[in-house]
């Protein structure tokens, strides 16, 4: 073995966004969910995160991470339960077929970059620990499933078991107090319902005030409407959105995914105290998502708000111009619609009017326009050169 020998690997991982929440934690040290959650993987071709893991014997101790080229700790317990599990792993291959080289025994050099804003309500930790498991998994050639890898990365940030799977994608809450049945399971591939698109209008790129791991516990602890939440509203929408999922039925899917983004924020606000994730801009948004679906006469987009200002629209390819029109409209200066997807849209007018126009202008500083996407992909890019060293 040359002791200079610099393995890597590479992996895109996408963004996902909920439309059943996930929120509260029945055990907080393996990240186990009070409620199942749903969600719709988006390409990559516009969110994504980029990760090399790499590993040398030349290599020091200890591992490290550089974020968008900052440093970043690893020491906390989420990574270390994700770097630990995936060792393990490896360090079982090798005690089976004791011609691999023992890379579960170097120090890791892991460079991750995003092509969003990070900690923004974007889901940036969700596609973050599915590119970190799944870039490993690759270095260490693991021959697990993203069912099985879920279970790590669902250690490392909740949603990020979901960003191992592409398309529509369940997280069971699963039972077991040690979580085994607590992981990520496809509801169905892109391919059965690639029309779905989203508009993401980004509200603030700032960080959280309230981060989602704080803010959720805060709920589970404060909350008088949790419980009743999780226990009854949560199984029943979870049950009729697989069910609109599977019969591509748009209109019930965008109906459940609105009435569940405000039980979600209604749960913040019986938070004590209470946590305002949505600001006036997110409510210009759900009111222009309401004129779009009463001038149209039938419910052709839905609206959802993660742990951010952030609002996320929903609605199918062949209602593009109803849906998006509009908004390009009124928000066509602004950073986002020149990619394919947005100049395809035709800017309508007169959908939006008065003080929603003012508040969507002066507070959408982007648009983000995206689909209905696969998994975590493989690259050869790199982002760690053969001698271990950032690429520039």
């Amino acid at each position: 073995m040359n002791e200079k020998t610099t393995y890597r690997a590479s992996t895109t991982a996408p963004v996902n966004i909920a439309v059943i929440k996930y929120w509260g934690k029945r055990d907080a040290r393996l990240n186990l969910p009070t409620n199942s959650s749903l969600s719709v993987t988006l390409s990559q071709s516009d969110l994504r995160t980029h990760t090399t893991a790499s590993c040398s014997p030349s290599y020091s101790a200890p591992d490290t991470l550089l974020l968008n080229a900052q440093p970043q700790p690893l020491s906390d317990a989420r990574s270390q339960a994700c770097l630990t599990a995936l060792r393990s792993l490896r360090t079982d291959l090798e005690k089976s077929n004791s011609s691999l080289p023992p890379l579960s025994t170097y120090p890791l050099r892991l460079c991750s970059a995003n092509n969003f804003p990070t900690a923004a309500g974007l889901a940036s930790s969700a596609a973050g620990f599915a590119a970190l498991v799944r870039s490993i998994a690759d270095l260490y050639q693991l021959p697990h499933s993203p069912t099985q890898l879920s279970l790590i990365a669902r250690q490392g940030s909740g949603s990020a078991c979901r960003s191992l799977l592409g398309g529509y994608v369940a997280w069971d809450q699963g039972l077991l107090l040690d979580g085994s049945d607590s992981l990520a399971r496809l509801v169905a591939p892109r391919s059965h319902w690639p029309e779905m698109r989203a508009l993401i209008l980004v509200a603030s790129a700032e960080k959280k005030g309230v981060s989602s791991t704080a803010g959720m516990q805060t709920t589970v602890q404060t909350s008088t409407l949790f419980q009743t939440r999780a226990t009854q509203i949560v199984p029943k929408a979870m049950q009729a959105m697989e069910k609109a999922v599977a019969e591509k039925d748009f209109e019930a899917f965008a109906k459940i995914t609105m009435r569940e983004s405000n039980s979600f924020h209604a749960t913040c606000l019986d938070t004590d105290p209470p946590i305002f994730y949505l600001n006036d801009v997110s409510r210009a948004a759900i009111k222009g998502v309401e004129s779009v679906n009463e001038k149209t006469g039938r419910i052709v987009a839905g609206y959802t708000f993660d742990a951010g200002p952030n609002c996320v629209i929903y609605y199918l390819e062949e209602n593009k111009d109803m849906v998006a029109g509009p908004f390009k409209d009124v928000l066509g200066a602004k950073e986002g619609w020149e990619g394919v997807q947005g100049k395809s849209v035709e800017g309508k007018e007169g959908v939006l009017e008065g003080k929603v126009v003012e508040t969507l202008k002066e507070g959408v500083s982007r648009v983000i326009l995206t689909s209905v996407g696969e998994g975590p992909i493989s690259v050869e890019d790199h982002l760690i050169d053969e001698k271990g060293e950032p690429v520039p």
